[in-house]
């Protein structure tokens, strides 16, 4: 039982560091000292998705799950949990793509607005 509490515990985590990496730019806005630990996030996100890579995370939860008495499954955890939500029809290559695509444009637009800001408020001192 407390095997799958842990393995259940892995999935939020990855779910709010996928989350992270997408929108974390935005609490940097707020939050300078998160810049630290988005950039490396965003950098990792985009290269597991360009190079469709495993997340360290699924053979971890797979390992909890089977510890628990549950089977592992198959495949990444965007596989497993989230492309069914989002994407019925299975992840394939260009869809990695395009979400490597959508982490590195949507921080790019974030991390835009930061420089533009810290530049307007530069000259203005």
């Amino acid at each position: 039982m407390l095997y799958r509490v842990f393995a259940d515990a892995v999935v939020v985590f990855h779910l709010v560091f996928i989350v992270f990496v997408m929108l974390g730019g935005l609490l940097v806005l707020r939050w300078h000292w998160l810049l630290a630990l988005h950039l490396p996030a965003m950098v990792w996100g985009a290269v597991v998705e360009f190079f469709h890579l495993y997340c360290p995370l699924t053979p971890l939860e797979n390992s909890l799950r089977v510890q628990g008495g549950e089977q592992a499954y198959a495949g990444d955890f965007i596989q497993h949990s989230l492309i069914p939500l989002i994407y019925p029809a299975g992840l394939t290559p260009g869809i990695q793509l395009w979400l490597g695509a959508a982490v590195v444009f949507t921080n790019v637009l974030v991390y835009g607005c930061l420089i533009r800001h810290a530049w307007i408020h530069r000259k203005a001192l």
